[in-house]
């Protein structure tokens, strides 16, 4: 676990988080990704990126600090290298137990703006498969991934976290709703994402007609098959004859994708005191606000949207608490999983020197002391001495698993630092697996358990 790291920002309610120049467009994930995870220097490597939150996952390569990542992944996202400084105040970083715990929050819905919101499973779960079809991934991020899913699942079902509005996009859902007319208004849907996933699954349940616009009619075609809705070309927003009262907009542009062309289309195609209300999820946004606002359209964008996330936490801190207390239980549960999976092979290997230690003993015994004895009189001594040895290796095996447990791992790695210089080496070996998905060197004590400032 020791060599998990995670670099992440967050946007928050009102802030203006820069996540631009570290998110990457969808389209161009396929191709970037493995050059950054080669030009880091990171074993495994995944990406995700929301609305609101930019996070890297990534296994270091043995004997290199996780720190010595930051300004690493900062250079290859963005192009260029760091300021002294800059990396670390873009950058938030957990390391080890702290790492996996962060996962752990996130797939729970607690290191959310809308406390208990579910899109977030979805989209690591998207971000994982990446990686996976890249080849970038690995054992450890996929242990990792599939024990904080695992967690999520208790969080919600243990709790009355999962009730209620859980995710952005059914606030957006809800401004849409105050705003249509009539049940014959239509929704216009721009850019296909899990958000306009979301908000066509329940447009769909509610029997409200919707247009899917994206500039690859193709994937657009799929998404209204999926749900009972028409789809467009991106360009029929402003050119086509579509009478849209709510335009919910979350494509992965790298820039605007309606001009103040399209936006003055579109104001002057609606009926009067109808003018479409513009819901922009995307970050960077889809319609510049000042656009909007000249032509007379009312914009309600992802900072708005996050405020209002951010009222509901209080509503919410009760339920939250509880799921806390869940993740706490996963992460005390992994770590004794995680240490007796470590443990194991190094007392089997500590068991078994004390056995053939004290074969060799016997036989020697034999030779020098006891020629005469008879093989059968042999075997006996031969089994009393190795059921003495596993008796004699008993104690120490108790008391490290305890050491462990109280002090870390890396005080039974010291103690077995100071036997003799074969059983370390093959105890190191044991340790040090490439084969372990949780790396025997892990330890709930270490010091790069908690979060890096």
């Amino acid at each position: 676990m020791d060599r998990i790291g995670l670099l992440g920002m967050r946007r928050g309610a009102g802030q203006s988080a820069d996540l631009v120049p570290f998110t990457i467009p969808v389209e161009d994930r396929e191709r970037a990704l493995p050059s950054i995870r080669e030009a880091v220097g990171a074993r495994e490597f995944v990406y995700l990126a929301t609305c609101n939150r930019v996070e890297v996952v990534f296994v270091s390569e043995p004997g290199i600090s996780l720190s010595e990542y930051r300004p690493r992944i900062f250079a290859a996202i963005t192009g260029r290298q760091p300021r002294a400084g800059e990396a670390e105040r873009t950058f938030n970083m957990w390391a080890g137990e702290g790492a996996v715990e962060h996962l752990f929050l996130v797939a729970s819905g607690l290191d959310s703006s809308l406390v208990g919101e579910t899109e977030i499973v979805g989209q690591m779960r998207a971000a994982l498969q990446l990686s996976r079809d890249l080849g970038i991934n690995g054992p450890r991020t996929e242990w990792v991934y599939e024990e904080a899913w695992k967690t999520g699942k208790r969080a919600r079902r243990a709790t009355s976290l999962g009730t209620g509005k859980l995710s952005l996009a059914e606030i957006a859902l809800q401004h849409a709703r105050d705003k249509l007319g009539g049940p014959s208004a239509t929704v216009g849907l721009v850019g296909v994402s899990p958000m306009t996933e979301r908000c066509a699954q329940e447009l769909s349940k509610r029997g409200t007609p919707f247009i899917v616009f994206n500039r690859s009619l193709d994937r657009a075609e799929d998404l209204a098959r999926e749900f009972g809705g028409e789809a467009r070309v991106l360009e029929e927003i402003g050119s086509g004859t579509d009478i849209l009262e709510v335009l919910i907009l979350a494509t992965g542009a790298p820039e605007a994708v309606l001009g103040r062309a399209d936006l003055e289309m579109l104001a002057g195609r609606s009926t009067p005191g109808h003018a479409p209300l513009l819901i922009d999820m995307a970050n960077p946004p889809d319609v510049d606000a000042q656009d909007a606002a000249a032509v007379g359209l009312r914009r309600i964008g992802l900072d708005g949207i996050l405020k209002e996330a951010e009222e509901h936490r209080s509503r919410r801190l009760e339920h939250a608490a509880a799921a806390r207390d869940v993740v706490d239980q996963a992460l005390v549960h992994l770590n004794r999983k995680l240490l007796d999976s470590a443990l194991g092979p190094m007392f089997a290997a500590m068991q078994e020197r004390y056995r053939a230690t004290a074969l060799e003993g016997v036989e020697r015994l034999f030779t020098r002391h006891l020629p005469e004895l008879d093989e059968a009189r042999r075997e006996d001594v031969r089994r009393w001495a190795q059921t003495l040895a596993r008796r004699m290796a008993h104690g120490p095996t108790v008391g490290l698993r305890a050491v462990a447990k109280e002090a870390g791992f890396r005080a039974v790695e010291t103690f077995f630092g100071a036997a003799d210089e074969s059983l370390a080496r093959e105890v190191g070996n044991l340790a040090h697996s490439e084969e372990r998905p949780s790396p025997a060197a892990d330890s709930p004590s270490a010091s790069v358990d908690e979060k890096v400032s």
